[in-house]
């Protein structure tokens, strides 16, 4: 059994303010794919400028931030928000999911590309690449929260959560970081150096991320007020990944069988 490491969630604290390592890890994602935006938008085949990319990134964070909130309201926390709708806007008390914050996205990139003049799909290729850098570093603030640990085990590497009580826990968020942030990071990346058929790339991502997602609920504890949603191991992340496999598979299929790689 591995001891947690001790890690004061606060990283900056200036009088009242309090700067959070989560926070930060949000930051540090945005300013990720802005550089790789950057350079990812200077290939002659991107739809998009490198002038476009700092308003792209901006819509692409309110996607996140706003779907992602919006989200863990309404598939983790649907009766709490019944009965208190201004949890919606208690950002403070946590409670962010993948999953709304990538609905977010994809509406925040129709919305850009209608000024753009460009598909959405267009855009959702370029950033798809980018994305796992923020999955990953979120996925290491998840773990400096001690929040969203895994299952009992006896495993070596086992930890003991200070918010996880007396049980020796799977590093489920370390699990999410490396193969949603590194390893899926490493596919997208190389697979999009060359030109690919429109949605090709936007295709892949969900479906690596869906099936990677799905495989770390095993490991991962399900939500407390949610549990085991069918056959005493189905949990929210595997039913909301499902859906993202299926389509992922079909858009790079589709893909292939009816576009043009961009030259």
């Amino acid at each position: 059994m591995l001891n947690f490491p001790t890690i004061d969630p606060i990283a900056i604290s200036l009088g009242p303010l309090k700067i959070h390592w989560y926070g930060l890890m949000y930051l540090f994602g945005f300013a990720a794919v802005f550089v790789l935006g950057q350079k990812r938008a200077q290939q002659p085949w991107s739809p998009v400028k490198p002038e476009a990319i700092e308003d792209l990134v901006t819509y692409g964070a309110m996607g996140v931030i706003l779907g992602g909130r919006i989200g863990y309201i309404l598939f983790y926390n649907f009766a709490e928000f019944i009965d208190d709708p201004l949890i919606l806007i208690k950002i403070w008390q946590g409670g962010m999911s993948f999953h709304g914050g990538m609905l977010g996205v994809f509406i925040a990139m129709y919305l850009f590309g209608k000024k753009q003049n460009c598909s959405m799909l267009q855009l959702t290729d370029i950033i798809a690449p980018l994305s796992p850098i923020g999955l990953g570093l979120g996925r290491i603030g998840n773990f400096i929260n001690s929040e969203l640990w895994g299952r009992p085990t006896d495993i070596p590497w086992a930890m003991i959560f200070p918010n996880g009580g007396p049980l020796a826990r799977h590093p489920s968020q370390l699990y999410e970081a490396f193969l949603e942030g590194v390893v899926l990071f490493a596919i997208l990346w190389v697979y999009s150096r060359k030109p690919r058929p429109t949605m090709a790339t936007t295709g892949m991502a969900l479906f690596f991320y869906g099936c990677f997602r799905f495989f770390v609920e095993f490991f991962r504890m399900p939500d407390a007020h949610l549990g085991y949603l069918a056959l005493d191991w189905v949990t929210m992340g595997q039913i909301l990944s499902t859906p993202m496999i299926i389509i992922g598979a079909a858009l790079v299929y589709f893909a292939y069988m009816k576009s043009v790689p961009t030259k």
